[in-house]
C-alpha cells in the first residue's frame, strides 16, 4: 500500500513562503473544525454589510486574524467581517483576502461550512488575476483542503493528525452534471431563467445547499455551473468580490474551467471597493461561454 503523502511533504515542491502560509492556513482549519460545535448562535454586533453576525463568524475572523499576524507572513488583508484593509505585519510577504466562515447560517442546521482565502503579492485592492494562490477549506462530513496556484489544484483529506493528499491537479469533468443557483428563481432575469431551463433539460442536476464552498466543491468534481446572478431589484448580486467570487474564480480557472460577471472574466474586474459585490457565474469553460452568449 502506498505511503500518504501529507500536505507538508506534497509543499515542499512549491515556493518555501507560500508553502509556509498553506500550512498555516491548514493549522487554522483544524482549530476552526474543532470549535464549531461550541460557536453556535447570534452575535450582538454587525458586519459591514449590516448583517448580523454569528458568533462563530466573529470568532473565526478574529482567530484567523491572530493566526495569520502571528506567522509573520501577511502584510495585509480583506476580510468580509471587516470595513477596511487589515494591516498584519509590514515585512509580510503576502496579501490575503478571507471568507471566515462561509454559509455560516447552515451551522444550526449542521450543513456545509466553509474558509475560503484569495492570496496575493500585489497589494490589496487589486484585480482577482493577480492572485498567486487560492484555497478554500470544506467543513464537512470529512474535512478537506483545496489549493490552488499556477501548477494546478490539488484536494487533501483531513485525517485525524494531518492533511493527505487526495487528488493532484485537478480538472473539471466534461461536460459536467450539476447546477446549483442562489437567488430565487422568480427574481432571475428572462434571458438567465431560459439558460437554466435548458440545462435541465439536457438532464443537469440541481444542487444547492446554500454554501459556496460546498456548491463549488460538487462543481469542481462533478462539472457544472454555479451562479449566485444578477437579480431583479439586486442587479449586482450577493457575492462578495474580493472575498468570495475572486479566489473561486482563480481555482475555477486553474481546473480548466471560467468565470464571468455577465460581461467578462471576474479575474478581470477592476475593483471599486474591498467590499464590492458581483454576479458570479463559475464552471465548465463551455457552460461559461454559452452563458456569456445568451446573456
Amino acid at each position: 500500500m502506498a505511503e500518504a503523502i501529507t500536505l507538508e511533504k506534497y509543499l515542499k515542491i512549491n515556493d518555501k513562503e507560500l508553502a509556509g502560509l498553506i500550512m498555516r492556513i491548514g493549522k487554522i482549519a483544524e482549530r476552526i473544525s474543532k470549535e464549531l460545535p461550541y460557536r453556535r448562535g447570534k452575535a450582538n454586533t454587525q458586519n459591514v454589510f449590516g448583517e448580523t453576525q454569528l458568533v462563530a463568524d466573529k470568532w473565526a475572523d478574529e482567530f484567523i486574524i491572530k493566526e495569520l499576524r502571528k506567522s509573520g507572513l501577511v502584510k495585509t488583508m480583506i476580510s468580509e467581517e471587516q470595513e477596511d484593509v487589515v494591516c498584519l505585519n509590514d515585512k509580510g510577504v503576502f496579501n490575503v483576502t478571507l471568507d471566515p466562515l462561509d454559509g455560516s447560517s447552515n451551522i444550526e442546521s449542521n450543513n456545509l461550512v466553509g474558509t475560503i482565502f484569495g492570496i496575493y503579492k500585489k497589494d490589496l485592492p487589486t484585480k482577482g488575476k493577480h492572485q498567486i494562490g487560492a484555497v478554500y477549506i470544506l467543513y464537512g462530513p470529512v474535512m478537506t483542503l483545496v489549493y490552488a496556484t499556477k501548477n494546478g489544484v490539488n484536494e487533501f483529506l483531513y485525517a485525524g493528525k494531518e492533511f493527505v493528499l487526495k487528488e493532484k491537479n485537478i480538472k473539471l469533468p466534461e461536460p459536467g452534471k450539476l447546477y446549483g443557483i442562489g437567488g430565487l428563481r422568480k427574481d432571475w432575469f428572462p434571458k438567465f431563467r431560459k439558460y437554466i431551463k435548458e440545462l435541465e433539460i439536457q438532464g443537469y442536476k440541481l444542487r444547492y445547499g446554500g454554501s459556496f464552498v460546498g456548491d463549488f466543491n460538487q462543481v469542481l468534481h462533478y462539472g457544472g455551473i454555479f451562479a449566485y446572478p444578477s437579480l431583479v431589484g439586486k442587479p449586482i448580486g450577493k457575492l462578495r468580490l474580493f472575498a468570495e467570487s475572486n479566489p473561486m474564480a482563480f481555482i475555477i480557472k486553474q481546473a480548466g474551467g471560467a468565470s464571468t460577471n455577465g460581461k467578462y472574466s471576474i479575474l478581470d474586474i477592476n475593483p471599486e471597493s474591498i467590499n464590492q459585490r458581483t454576479p458570479t457565474y463559475i464552471g465548465n469553460k463551455k457552460l461559461i461561454n454559452n452563458l456569456k452568449k445568451i446573456l
